[in-house]
């Protein structure tokens, strides 16, 4: 608190004391009394004064000081009234009584608030788990379909599956801790299993898969791995050009670090678009030519890769292609951050 926002504070009773201060003085010169006595008088009231008031703004100023340091001190700010020191006046203590009400009415709101999105993500993995038993058996209901229409069905339950486990990882992202465990992987390994896990749409969009040197060995979640590259797969194969499409898995060391390019030739990000390509739900004007899209892939990309302490870039040109990179944190940093998973507090 500064001495003018005190001052301001108290300009109502202030302005009240002298006008009450002049209409003394002027009842005492009124009566016959002396002005010096007066002056001297005045002057004595206003010693009194400016010492009350200075010794009233020390005071506050100190215990705004002492509240200060309390709440930059605590973690959970909203538990500031339940820790607050006791207060000194009557005026202090049915201030911090109703404090105390609304942050207990906050506690009750963000508790329930929890509960709801628990039992939301509850709800989400069960679906996912019980929608797996009827996309099984319509794969296996496809075996016995002639082979055009075995294609168009299993690309259309590909794409259903696509969804269900973006679904899944959109519930999971909130809590991490529980569904990600930090370990070295072989960088080939994720690479092949999301290859493979897109088999039928890579195949179905005549895309061309071609591998550099993928002999590295990072730290990280596989299966979180293994869902963004397999975002990273679908947007290539989605947003394709018409003539030979390809897509370039390479990787290359960086340090400790280890550095995963996905590049293709297809249509590209419009370079406006592009820092927004991250965002929730923005889908582009690619999205809204070509359709399918939610927006939602690349999102959780981002999510993701801030959880695994993964560096992701994205660049694209125009009509020929875009490369999205992810560098994997060392092995030290990997660990550390393991161990915040494990042990959150």
């Amino acid at each position: 608190m500064t001495i003018r926002e005190f001052l301001s504070d108290r300009l109502g009773k202030i302005t009240g004391r002298l006008c009450c201060t002049v209409a003394a003085a002027l009842f005492l010169l009124a009566t016959g009394t002396s002005s010096g006595v007066i002056v001297l008088l005045l002057l004595f009231l206003l010693l009194i004064s400016i010492t009350t008031q200075a010794a009233e703004y020390l005071k506050c100023r100190r215990r705004l000081s002492e509240l200060d340091v309390l709440m930059q001190g605590l973690d959970q700010k909203y538990l500031f009234s339940e820790c607050a020191p006791p207060p000194r006046t009557v005026y202090e203590q049915k201030l911090f009584a109703l404090m105390r009400c609304s942050g207990r009415a906050m506690i009750g709101a963000v508790s329930d608030a929890q509960a709801s999105m628990q039992e939301y993500r509850e709800y989400i993995e069960s679906w996912v788990h019980e929608i797996k038993t009827p996309l099984t058996a319509a794969k296996l209901t496809c075996r016995h379909l002639e082979s055009d229409s075995r294609r168009k069905f299993s690309a259309e339950l590909a794409q259903i599956e696509a969804h269900v486990e973006r679904a899944l990882y959109y519930a999971r992202v909130k809590s991490p801790e529980q569904d990600c465990i930090i370990r070295q992987t072989a960088l080939a390994d994720i690479v092949s299993q999301a290859v493979g896990n897109h088999r039928t749409l890579l195949i179905q969009s005549q895309m061309k898969i071609e591998t550099g040197d993928l002999d590295f060995t990072v730290y990280t979640d596989r299966k979180w791995a293994v869902f963004m590259l397999g975002q990273l797969l679908q947007n290539a194969s989605r947003y394709r050009n018409n003539n030979s499409p390809s897509i370039l898995l390479t990787a290359m060391g960086c340090g400790r670090q280890v550095r995963l390019t996905v590049s293709d030739n297809g249509i590209g990000i419009p370079a406006h678009e592009l820092p927004r390509v991250f965002d929730r739900g923005f889908t582009g004007s690619n999205g809204r030519t070509r359709g399918g899209s939610t927006g939602m892939g690349l999102y959780l990309c981002r999510k993701l890769a801030a959880l695994l302490e993964i560096d992701l870039q994205i660049s694209s040109e125009e009509q020929k292609g875009t490369a999205v990179t992810l560098t994997f944190p060392a092995r030290q940093a990997a660990e550390t951050l393991q161990d915040c998973k494990t042990n959150p507090y």
